[in-house]
């Protein structure tokens, strides 16, 4: 009986974490955001999962490729210098009746948040979801750090691309400007 409450307990935790882990726009809060590489160590290589280098015509890149659940931010050069976990929109989201995937294609980011970043949509209905280091791209789609459980190999977000909050801490500080392009690949 003990386990089964344990078990409840951790599921509840992990539906919470889901759920408030959302996208929409910015909104400052008092989120404080830590590192999380430590509680990580178990995820695969996404440097592998990626191409060692793309045509970038110059320009930084960060590559979302909701396929194999991975980021990478490729040099000016085309070659990758970092990649992660990226879990992506996903292809039905029940609270809002309809497809929530990240719109593919080629994009670049608006605007840079700090780790204060929270949704205004989500949950519904008056939003409030921690979103640190939040980056749009495409309206209310961005690249954004969330909860170590709400990063998984799967795309269940509500459009936006969930990072660990250790690397879009260091995206947002270490490699992207406004005007850092942004590709999408297809789902």
């Amino acid at each position: 009986m003990r386990n089964l409450k344990t078990s409840m307990s951790v599921l509840a935790l992990t539906w919470i974490a889901l759920s408030l882990s959302s996208c929409a726009s910015m909104d400052n809060g008092g989120y404080s955001a830590r590192n999380n590489s430590a509680l990580m160590s178990g995820f695969g290589s996404y440097e592998s999962r990626l191409p060692q280098s793309i045509n970038t015509n110059g320009r930084k890149t960060i590559l979302i490729d909701p396929n194999v659940h991975a980021w990478g931010a490729y040099g000016a050069d085309g070659r990758l210098v970092r990649a992660g976990i990226a879990t992506a929109g996903g292809n039905w989201c029940p609270d809002i009746g309809r497809s929530c995937r990240t719109a593919s294609g080629t994009f670049s980011i608006q605007s840079l948040g700090g780790p204060e970043c929270k949704s205004s949509l989500y949950p519904r209905p008056n939003g409030g979801a921690p979103m640190p280091y939040c980056m749009f791209f495409h309206g209310s789609q961005g690249l954004h750090g969330s909860v170590p459980v709400a990063v998984v190999e799967d795309n269940v977000s509500h459009g936006c691309v969930r990072t660990q909050i250790s690397d879009a801490e260091w995206i947002r500080y270490n490699f992207a400007n406004v005007g850092t392009r942004v590709i999408v690949r297809p789902y």
